[in-house]
């Protein structure tokens, strides 16, 4: 068993799975939001996206309480900081699903049918991506030297979703029927979902980071 950060009396690792889980969670909501929208569904998506609300303000009262409990209870004064900074940048990555679900909703973008597989390919990576950093956390606070099983597969889909995106935008910027400014907000939103992907690579950048910090 390799080197556990937080012990199992602390308390704590309840409340950090519950935090972890609702990450998770959004990532598949998000997906199944998604479909239901390039599906005409839009009851549907209405209620996926009330759903994620729910769970984003959830997962900001448990990363307040993380916090509270972290400082309070004079855990881990040496990784402190690193944690709190992760916990920050897991709940930007629940708070973009939502941002996501938001832009949809308002903006309604028409997404002709030729795209739909496209988008979906493109919201999977995310959400894939997302799901390996979620996998990586958990394995940084419960048992560090198993974060190397998870921490390649961010890599791998962001690299797929920066493939799945840039053909996206190419197929978009071909058709020769379509106005320049829909061309351009169906770009903006096929970018908006490639960045779900990149901005899990960067949490796994930082959390590399602190594996290394630990290994010193």
């Amino acid at each position: 068993m390799g080197f556990r950060l937080l012990k199992r009396t602390s308390g704590i690792e309840k409340d950090l799975d519950d935090f972890l889980d609702q990450v998770s969670r959004s990532g598949l909501l998000f997906k199944s939001g998604i479909d239901c929208y390039l599906r005409g569904n839009l009851e549907s998506f209405a209620k996926k996206t009330e759903e994620m609300i729910g769970i984003e303000h959830r997962g900001d009262a448990l990363r307040r309480s993380l916090e509270t409990q972290l400082y309070t209870k004079t855990l881990i004064p040496e990784s402190r900081g690193d944690v709190l900074e992760l916990l920050e940048s897991m709940d930007r990555l629940l708070d973009h699903f939502k941002g996501a679900l938001w832009r949809f909703d308002i903006e309604h973008p028409e997404i002709g049918v030729e795209y739909h597989d496209d988008f979906r390919e493109l919201a999977s990576c995310g959400v894939e991506a997302v799901e390996a950093t979620v996998l990586s956390c958990r394995a940084f606070f419960k048992n560090v030297d198993t974060v190397a099983d998870h921490m390649h597969k961010v890599i791998y889909w962001e690299s797929e979703s920066d493939k799945v995106s840039t053909e996206l935008q190419r197929k978009i910027f071909g058709r020769e029927d379509l106005r320049l400014s829909h061309k351009r907000h169906l770009r903006d939103f096929a970018r908006y979902l490639e960045k779900i992907a990149d901005e899990a690579e960067d949490v796994a950048d930082r959390l590399n980071i602190y594996v290394i910090k630990r290994s010193i």
